[in-house]
């Protein structure tokens, strides 16, 4: 028989092999002791944090004659067909591949049918957010009035793409990720099982990599037992992840606190020239620094998710000044968010590693303070530049009371600069759409409004959160926002405006261009459009008016010509 990888043959067949969800597991267990189960479930959370396989536990649990506790026998035929995934009456979906209308519509007639060698049939739908919207509508009338015998469970690692028609339809349980004692436990339960020796440590460095996740955390166990030679040793783990010692993380930080540019450099350049990934050093800075913080402060190690407590440790933590652990963890955080947008990551290391050398000397021992480097200024002449400083403030304050009075128009000039920074709305847009606005289509949009902005990604929904639609045309619609940086960040989101357009052409049939609008700015554009329709009318009335008398001068005035030839200029008299 071919291998099969760990997170496979050491699956969870019980709720109780599920690590570090025991409120989830204890609440289905006594719905399934209290024949208390509902016809629809939705779990969520990050992977690998054992949805999938709570749903087939769950499956077997309540279609096993044998069950006790809330917990399946896994010996009778049911049990076996389920854990080989034979049984007829359990269907898993990949929503992934089946997210359209027809598949949904395919599942909702087979439903009706009743079950053949179960009691109960389990749809259980993995990734159930890739369901377009019309699958999901087609799904929801079934979550609403259900078949008997029919349960279906719902797995997710991203609710928030979930409407809330389909939410509101089940019990939702949010599996959490998995804490690092717990995933240690496990796999020393898995080692032991298999008679593999092992470094504790090893585990730690595991569990660590594993980020909360069982599968991920077995998959590195399984990828370190092919490196190891018997024994899995703490070294092993360390190439296999890419993590970095905690005494390497110790010198590295040393050489930050002690202003050590040049060792500081070489450490890093070592990390990188032994293949270290850059972000996971940039991880493992932000959460050390962090352990080093909560320690210093509470002297417990129960808070530390990295550190491992030990004497280089405990004399390091006594040594550093908070104010350097906040401004590592805030250069190496915002470090992180530059390296994503570049493909030379180790240029910002270096330029972390030279501002962290060169900002301050914050190195403590027990209250005292250890000598300043050779670069940093003297005490005395601190205080001069000091005492300089005051008196430079005073003077500039001086200046500029006597420049306030002579000149009273200032205030006048900032409120004029405080105004110009406002929001200026795209007028001729907003007319155009207001030209061919109807109520029917706002009200149309209203009734879309609450699922569109469902459907949009978190950050464009932060975007969208204070939005309303004021008004609607059938190529265009103007929405206003509470706050005029939100406003702009809407008008200069292009991929914001084509997923609303793509969502209504999908929906009501025809695709609306947005136009953004200040709320407190929305009823003096709208003044002003109906002003300048006035004006128009108006207009238009009065060029009418004037072609009309135009009309009439040219018909008179060929017999006024005629008769002057007659009877001659000085016997003709013109009247109106």
């Amino acid at each position: 028989m071919s291998y099969q990888a760990l997170y496979r043959v050491w699956r969870p067949q019980r709720f109780g092999d599920i690590a570090g969800q025991q409120a989830i597991t204890k609440t289905l267990r006594n719905a399934l002791v209290q024949d208390k189960t509902s016809h629809a479930y939705l779990f969520t959370g990050p992977r690998g944090t054992g949805k999938t396989s709570a749903a087939k536990i769950f499956s077997k649990a309540i279609n096993c004659p044998n069950v006790k506790d809330g917990e399946p026998c896994n010996q009778c035929e049911i049990c076996e067909s389920i854990t080989k995934g034979k049984l007829g009456d359990v269907i898993e979906i990949d929503a992934a591949s089946n997210n359209g209308v027809e598949e949904i519509r395919d599942i909702r007639d087979k439903a009706n049918y009743a079950p053949t060698q179960a009691e109960y049939k389990v749809y259980i739908i993995d990734e159930v957010h890739m369901l377009s919207m019309g699958a999901f509508n087609a799904l929801l009338k079934t979550l609403e009035e259900p078949p008997t015998n029919v349960i279906f469970i719902l797995a997710t690692t991203e609710p928030h793409k979930i409407p809330l028609t389909i939410i509101s339809r089940t019990q939702r349980f949010d599996f959490r990720r998995i804490s690092p004692q717990a995933i240690v436990e496990r796999m020393r339960y898995i080692l032991g099982e298999k008679g593999v020796q092992y470094e504790e440590d090893a585990l730690i460095t595991i569990s660590k990599a594993a980020e909360g996740g069982m599968r991920d955390a077995l998959s590195i166990l399984d990828q370190a037992l092919s490196f190891s030679e018997g024994t899995l040793k703490t070294e092993d783990t360390m190439r296999i992840t890419g993590s970095i010692t905690q005494e390497l993380l110790i010198e590295y930080i040393r050489a930050l606190s002690e202003q050590q540019t040049e060792k500081g450099l070489n450490i890093l350049h070592e990390l990188i020239a032994e293949g270290k990934d850059p972000s996971r050093f940039v991880e493992d800075m932000i959460l050390f620094s962090r352990d080093i913080l909560l320690y210093h402060t509470a002297q417990s190690d129960t808070l530390l998710k990295m550190a491992k407590v030990d004497e280089p440790f405990e004399q390091l933590a006594s040594a550093l000044s908070p104010d350097l652990l906040y401004e590592v963890i805030q250069v190496f955080n915002a470090t992180q968010q530059e390296m994503r947008l570049s493909n030379h990551a180790e240029v910002y290391l270096e330029v972390a590693t030279v501002r962290l050398t060169q900002v301050r000397q914050p190195v403590r021992d027990e209250g005292t303070t250890v000598q300043p480097q050779a670069t940093s200024a003297p005490s005395d002449e601190v205080a001069a530049l000091k005492k300089q400083m005051a008196e430079m403030q005073k003077l500039m304050q001086s200046m500029s009371a006597g420049e306030a009075a002579a000149k009273p128009a200032a205030p006048k000039a900032k409120r004029a600069m405080k105004s110009s920074a406002v929001f200026k709305v795209n007028r001729p847009s907003v007319y155009n759409i207001l030209e061919k606005a109807t109520k029917q289509d706002l009200v149309q949009l209203k009734d879309v409004w609450p699922d569109l902005m469902n459907f949009l990604e978190a950050s464009q929904k932060a975007i969208m959160n204070t939005s309303t639609p004021v008004a609607a045309s059938a190529r265009g619609l103007v929405v206003t926002f509470d706050y005029d940086i939100l406003c702009e960040r809407a008008t200069n989101d292009k991929v914001l405006i084509a997923t609303i357009g793509d969502y209504l052409e999908k929906v009501i049939g025809h695709r609306a261009e947005m136009v953004s609008v200040p709320a407190e700015q929305w009823p003096t554009v709208r003044q002003d459009f109906i002003k300048q329709m006035k004006a128009e009318e108006h207009s238009e009335q009065s060029e009418e008016t004037e072609t009309k008398q135009e009309d009439t001068e040219i018909k008179i005035e060929p017999v006024v010509s005629e008769a002057v030839k007659l009877f001659g200029e000085a016997l003709v008299k013109i009247e109106e």
